[in-house]
């Protein structure tokens, strides 16, 4: 099997963090959601991978490479404009050929890999699998209905009366009959060509599409409240480590990791936390379901559920930042007029200036 992974589209939902860089690399607990991917994919004993790209693409391949660190090969395909998840099958067919494969949205998190989901369908002669999980408010989702066998037989875009609570989760398994798909669906009133018409296709003409009900928890990191959301389950999930330097007069529990050159002085971190590579925290409070990335100075401040990304400074605050998600070169500081206490969804080479206590 091969793995196809989709990392074009502006990711609006996340602006301003998205004008400069791709949604896909914003990291959650300190690496990058498209690494989580990747992982996820070899894990499942795929090492040939293609990634599909857009306006990102070259921010992309910088950070990626050709897949060295992950044991596996990357190759990189270009889509002209977001123009569908269907369009992306159909232009990786030179690269996919007539292999099976996963197809995987590159901002998804999914709690416990996808390495039995894999299992299932390489054992099969399903046509297609589609990955889904049973939610509270169908309505806003892609929603599959199902027949008395199993089977999938319609797939409903955000219906106001649902068929069923399960919910399109952004990945999916096909073989080559796809590419009959995909090249013989129109595309719908937004000009894309739709993945689920492409699966519609095939349930239509008589090809086998099962569900595959994923039972843990899956988060599309769209938007920053999902993506704090994202942090926070991630970091409950890893295993701690203290690689950095922490001096005797702070306070740091048994979930928090503390990465290499990392050093924490006079500061308390609860956790589960992650302390990036190269960053400081001096006189602080970081709390519960913090990541704080690389190469970050954290000064007399107090920050928790949050996520700060790398080179920012967050210094000499009267007031604690809370659910927050702060861009890259991002400086925080408190001027000297009157306090206040905000929420954070901050762009890159931002520098902002709190005002001071009690005027």
């Amino acid at each position: 099997m091969k793995g196809l992974v989709l990392s074009g589209g502006k990711g609006t939902r996340l602006y301003p963090l998205t004008y400069t860089s791709a949604k896909q690399l914003i990291p959650v607990a300190n690496k990058p959601v498209l690494f989580r991917v990747i992982e996820a994919i070899r894990d499942a004993n795929i090492t040939d991978i293609g990634i599909v790209v857009g306006d990102t693409a070259e921010e992309i391949e910088r950070a990626a490479g050709r897949g060295g660190r992950w044991g596996v090969n990357i190759s990189y395909i270009h889509q002209e404009a977001p123009l569908g998840l269907a369009h992306a099958v159909k232009i990786s067919e030179d690269f996919l050929g007539d292999e099976r494969f996963v197809m995987f949205l590159g901002d998804n998190v999914i709690q416990g890999g996808i390495s039995s989901l894999i299992a299932q369908f390489a054992s099969s002669e399903y046509n297609s699998q589609v990955v889904l999980t049973r939610v509270d408010m169908p309505e806003q989702y892609g929603v599959a209905e199902l027949d008395n066998e199993g089977r999938i037989v319609r797939l409903v875009e955000k219906p106001k009366e649902p068929p069923s609570d399960l919910a399109l989760v952004g990945i999916y398994m096909f073989d080559h009959h796809i590419f009959e798909a995909v090249n013989s669906i129109a595309p719908s009133w937004r000009g894309e060509l739709e993945i689920t018409d492409a699966i519609q296709w095939l349930v239509e003409h008589d090809r086998s599409v099962y569900p595959y009900v994923h039972r843990g928890w899956w988060i599309d990191t769209g938007r920053p409240g999902d993506m704090l959301e994202a942090n926070s389950l991630v970091l409950e999930e890893l295993t701690p480590h203290i690689d950095g330097y922490v001096d005797r007069d702070s306070e740091v529990d048994s979930r928090v990791t503390i990465e290499k050159g990392a050093e924490i002085i006079n500061s308390v971190v609860r956790g589960p936390a992650i302390i990036g590579e190269d960053t400081r925290l001096v006189n602080s409070y970081v709390g519960p379901f913090t990541s704080i990335y690389h190469h970050v100075l954290i000064e007399n401040a107090e920050i928790s559920r949050s996520i700060v990304l790398e080179h920012s400074q967050i210094r000499n605050l009267d007031q604690r930042i809370e659910d927050s998600l702060i861009g890259r070169h991002v400086i925080i500081h408190r001027s000297p007029i009157r306090p206040r206490a905000y929420k954070f969804t901050i762009g890159d080479h931002s520098h902002l200036g709190l005002l001071g206590n009690g005027r």
